[in-house]
């Protein structure tokens, strides 16, 4: 088929294929209710879902409510988040999150994304994962792979994750949201690699500008 021309179009034609490509769009951070996948989704700054999933078994065993994590010893859980990176700083925002949800909220993870980002460690992103996967609510996370996509596929120009959003918001149905997110990370993840893209098994190759430049090329010669 022809390139689709818009961004809008382009937009809609790459969550379609996607929704083909991946039908059950997963969140590939282990969490049984919203307090564990915030604190997950804080741990995942810099870090692969991976690790994260062989360290969260742990702190969750040792705090498994926003009120056993409030009173923890910030160097015990540096211990435990120590192979996730920013080991100090994420320790920090873990107990500053869990102080603010017992303090402010009575223990219990907000669903309104104003809410949401007044918590340490968390901005729109983790909001918005967490709005989206746990709640079922209209959110659209923006991370690296979402944000690298979108450029590559000429659905945005923009570099700033909150325009990126905000943007891509404009071209789809809320319900489709989260699940355009989940689908893209996981497709920039298994195939749309930033180092080695497998554009051969893409199957947005046809319409990505990228992949399209080698044979422009080709004809030109």
């Amino acid at each position: 088929m022809s390139s689709p021309r818009t961004p809008k179009t382009r937009t809609r034609e790459v969550a379609r294929r996607l929704a083909l490509a991946y039908p059950e769009a997963m969140c590939e951070l282990d969490h049984n209710n919203a307090f564990e996948l915030l604190a997950a989704t804080i741990l995942s700054a810099q870090c692969t879902d991976a690790r994260v999933n062989m360290v969260t078994p742990v702190l969750f065993a040792a705090y498994p409510t926003p009120q056993a994590l409030a009173v923890a010893n910030p160097a015990d859980v540096e211990t435990i988040v120590r192979s996730t990176g920013f080991y100090q700083a994420k320790s920090k925002n873990l107990i500053g999150m869990a102080v603010a949800l017992v303090e402010r909220f009575d223990g219990a993870v907000p669903t309104d994304l104003d809410d949401l980002v007044t918590l340490p460690g968390v901005g729109r992103k983790t909001g918005n994962v967490v709005r989206s996967v746990v709640f079922g609510l209209p959110g659209l996370p923006v991370d690296t792979h979402v944000g690298r996509l979108s450029r590559k596929l000429a659905l945005t120009e923009h570099d700033d994750p909150v325009k990126v959003e905000r943007e891509l918001s404009g071209y789809l149905p809320s319900v489709e949201w989260g699940p355009f997110s989940l689908r893209t990370i996981l497709h920039g993840r298994r195939v749309c690699d930033a180092r080695k893209p497998r554009c051969g098994f893409c199957v947005l190759e046809d319409i990505c500008p990228s992949s399209l430049l080698p044979r422009k090329r080709e004809r030109r010669a």
